[in-house]
């Protein structure tokens, strides 16, 4: 790695930060969401198996009640993940300076890892209660951004001899994750019935924090990395 255009290790810290602060918030954002679902309107509470992420963020919930505080905890979790991802392709790209086909791999990753960054942070500032159309949008852009970002991140690593194919393979079990992910938001079963709900609201759940957790790792083997070449340093 060229040392005179690295961002050092402290912006993965953040970004390992604010993987943290996301499962956090949610889960507290669960515990404080009013009630109602797609298939049960009048039910107390959250459940995982019926509602959306996005429930969280709606300004209103199912049954009626207002949701001020799940909602600000959501908006507040999915806006730092998506900056949270910004900055993490974007100082990712100091490990694959060297060869240009890297420099092209991971251009290209990192273009559509910001994209679907800014697009989580559009999520945010879009409630599914009042602003349904551009919420799925997002959504939409955020998932089929982030599946390419995965694709070219892992062809870099897997061609850069100083990076460890461990973190390859990571990224290799998210990128089945979330093409699977896009198949069933574009192909799987509709929310006209209640097991179509579960399935969907489920998967996205699964996706959503595969995708914290992958994250997370990548930060983590970078600060690694890093560390490691600072001890090599005379």
């Amino acid at each position: 790695m060229n040392r005179e255009i690295t961002w050092g290790k402290h912006p993965f810290e953040l970004v390992m930060w604010g993987c943290g602060l996301f499962i956090i918030l949610t889960v507290i954002a669960m515990t404080v969401y009013p009630g109602g679902s797609r298939i049960d309107p009048n039910a107390t509470g959250y459940t995982f198996f019926h509602n959306f992420f996005s429930e969280l963020g709606y300004t209103v919930s199912r049954n009626g009640a207002a949701n001020p505080i799940a909602a600000t905890l959501f908006f507040t979790a999915l806006t730092l993940a998506g900056l949270g991802l910004v900055l993490f392709f974007l100082v990712s790209l100091q490990f694959f300076w060297g060869k240009w086909y890297l420099k092209v791999l991971s251009t290209l990753g990192t273009i559509c890892g910001v994209v679907s960054g800014f697009a989580y942070v559009g999520i945010a500032f879009t409630p599914g209660n009042l602003l349904g159309g551009p919420h799925i949008q997002f959504v939409l852009l955020a998932f089929r951004a982030f599946l390419p970002a995965v694709s070219f991140y892992l062809l870099a690593i897997l061609l850069n001899l100083d990076y460890p194919n461990r973190y390859a393979g990571a990224y290799l079990i998210f990128a089945g994750l979330l093409a699977g992910y896009v198949l069933l938001l574009t192909r799987g079963p509709g929310l006209d019935s209640a097991q179509g709900v579960i399935i969907q609201a489920t998967g996205q759940k699964i996706i959503a924090y595969a995708a914290i957790i992958t994250i997370f790792f990548q930060s983590w083997g970078a600060v690694k990395l890093l560390n490691e070449q600072d001890n090599r340093l005379p």
